[in-house]
């Protein structure tokens, strides 16, 4: 089983049961403060499990990219990946737990898909609780009876408690419920009398999970079945190959391995000959494979000193790092990088379409660390003569962790640089900080996503439709080099990125400031249709930059019919008329990287929202 045959009969399987096939989104989530990536499947559907009407209907099916960066330290083993491919297919209303199952098995065992024998398969359903405020959560009957008519025997069914079959919210409030968990059994023993599906043993390999929202958890803490139930299923493409293929690793599987063979071939090292050879092997195959995503997505950042470009800095300086232990001196990556892009240009055009770029950030970013190591070494030196007044000879963690952030300086290069001049490293000290900066690191890249949901609070409806008129103001005073790159709402402010060649001036910042409360005071209506993605255009209405759109989409026109202010393709929620958005004031324009230009904007007062019909 190879990566592109399992992405393509999934697809084509869903698409047999009526499901039409969206497009997956951008690795830089839109309008979700909560997250620096698209870290799941699901996560570009959070509006439509919500309750909005989908165009594409309500039974629906995709590939996903997906970054995740909380587990990077576990890079390296045979499983993590930073970057990963999401499966997945949604009901939003129009089908539960029976059909779902049925198609979830029938892909699984059918010798036309994977041929899976049933035997291999185990389950898990949700055992049922009194939750905090009282209400009677059952156990899932329904969905274990609906496996055993499938044919899966009764002792390869487990019921497990909330933390293994419960999903959401993930934040206080919002859709939730059970799901159910489908492993494989790869045949070795158990390891013990208690050994079951969730087992860390290595036995039983999660390859699906299908989730049934059927509650909706209130603001009391009331969990309240939801009328219009919605079910939404993920399994990760790497992991699965490998599975199916009986490989120890997910780096045995084929997207791997031509990157493995470009790093053998500038390293000079043979993968499977040394374990610390080989996880270096690893980390640099796992990370220029991410950083080409990033890079190559059609909204990609840059490397930076903050957020989601903070994130892809470490990963490509951490790639540099491993090159540097394997022996590959100057840059490199872009040869492994080119590997990945032909590999992936049929389900991801849009990387041979930034191939340039691609190449030229990243050698860009490590001739920069080239440059700072140079720095790092410098302070090294700098620092010596008071650290060798120590009478313990041992250079403070905290001075091997501030060279190792501030610097980018390897603590192995430290240790080197000490042990030459007759001292030692408080490595624990160093593991001590590293670790308190994981966690924050942890916290920023991962944020309360947990699959997760965008908060469409009254406050971020508001701001979400005030980038509309951000950025119609901004082509109404700048021109039509302005095109939004990403924004990023929160509660308190919002954050808008758009190209833009110079600094805004004073006067033109103070001009689009008035132009958007102008169109606030009048008051104007909101509107929506959904139309082909051609005649929207064809109509005015903007689109994000090289975003992915379905056949059919939504249109918001801010204003009359005629001579209407915005007009976007836009997923929403908005407000009705905008004088439900308050007072607007643009707080602060920089760079955000090169030829990217950011405003920070916050909004206060504005009338209520009106319940939507």
């Amino acid at each position: 089983m190879k990566v592109n045959e399992l992405r393509s009969k999934y697809i084509e399987f869903f698409k047999s049961k009526n499901h039409v096939e969206i497009s997956g989104k951008s690795l830089l989530p839109n309008n979700d403060p909560t997250v620096l990536f698209t870290t799941a499947g699901m996560q570009p559907l959070v509006p439509y499990l919500l309750g909005e009407k989908h165009p594409s209907g309500d039974r629906l099916t995709d590939y996903q990219k997906c970054v995740r960066t909380g587990d990077i330290d576990s890079v390296g083993d045979a499983s993590h990946l930073t970057f990963f491919e999401m499966l997945g297919n949604w009901s939003l209303g129009a089908y539960f737990k029976q059909e779902s199952i049925a198609y979830s098995f029938e892909f699984l065992t059918s010798p036309k898909y994977l041929g899976i024998p049933k035997e291999k398969l185990n389950v898990t359903v949700f055992a049922g609780e009194k939750t905090a405020d009282g209400t009677e959560i059952p156990r899932d009957e329904e969905a274990a009876a609906r496996w055993e008519e499938m044919g899966i025997a009764k002792d390869h069914i487990f019921f497990l408690p909330r933390e293994d079959n419960w999903w959401g919210p993930a934040g206080q409030t919002g859709p939730c419920g059970p799901d159910t968990e489908i492993f494989y059994d790869n045949g070795q023993p158990k390891c013990g009398p208690d050994c079951r599906p969730g087992c860390h043993c290595g036995k039983y390999l999660e390859i699906w999970n299908n989730v049934f929202m059927g509650y909706n958890k209130d603001a009391q803490g009331h969990y309240n079945e939801m009328e219009r139930k919605c079910v939404d299923t993920g399994m990760g493409v790497e992991r699965t190959v490998s599975v199916l293929n009986g490989q120890k690793s997910v780096y045995e599987t084929d997207v791997f391995q031509p990157i493995i063979k470009s790093i053998e071939e500038l390293s000079g090292k043979k993968y499977g000959e040394n374990e610390a050879d080989d996880t270096a092997i690893r980390i640099i195959a796992d990370h220029v494979r991410t950083a080409t995503f990033i890079l190559g997505d059609p909204q990609g950042v840059t490397p930076a000193r903050t957020g989601a470009g903070y994130i892809l800095r470490r990963i490509i300086r951490r790639a540099v790092r491993y090159g540097r232990k394997l022996g590959i001196e100057g840059s490199f990556l872009a040869k492994p990088a080119g590997i990945i892009i032909e590999e992936y240009k049929e389900a991801y055009p849009e990387l041979p379409e930034h191939e340039a770029f691609v190449k030229e950030q990243l050698t860009l970013e490590e001739e920069k660390f080239g440059k700072t190591l140079k720095s790092g070494e410098n302070e090294f030196q700098k620092l010596l003569p008071n650290l060798q007044k120590n009478p313990k000879k041992i250079i403070p963690g905290r001075v091997a962790f501030r060279l190792y952030d501030t610097f980018g300086f390897p603590i192995e290069i430290t240790e080197e640089m000490a042990k030459e001049n007759g001292m030692s490293v408080d490595i624990e000290g160093f593991k001590a900080e590293e670790k308190k900066h994981q966690e924050e690191s942890r916290s920023l890249s991962a944020g309360t996503f947990k699959g997760g949901l965008v908060d469409h609070s009254e406050i971020t409806t508001k701001y979400h439709t005030a980038t509309h008129l951000l950025q119609q103001a901004l082509v109404n005073v700048l021109g039509d080099e302005v095109a939004q790159k990403g924004s990023n709402i929160t509660a308190e402010r919002m954050r808008f990125d758009f190209s833009f060649h110079r600094a805004m001036t004073k006067e033109e910042i103070a001009q689009v400031e008035a132009i958007v409360n102008e169109q606030i005071q009048k008051d104007l209506p909101v509107s929506m249709e959904v139309m082909p993605l051609e005649q929207a255009r064809s109509e005015g209405a903007r689109a994000l930059f090289g975003e992915k759109y379905e056949s059919q989409v939504k249109v918001y026109t801010i204003g009359p019919k005629e001579g209407w202010f915005s007009k976007e393709v836009c997923g929403g929620p908005h407000v009705q008329h905008t004088a439900q958005i308050g007072k607007f004031k643009i707080v602060k324009e920089q760079s955000s990287s090169a030829g990217v230009r950011r405003i920070r904007a916050t909004i206060e007062g504005g009338l209520p929202l009106e319940k939507q019909a």
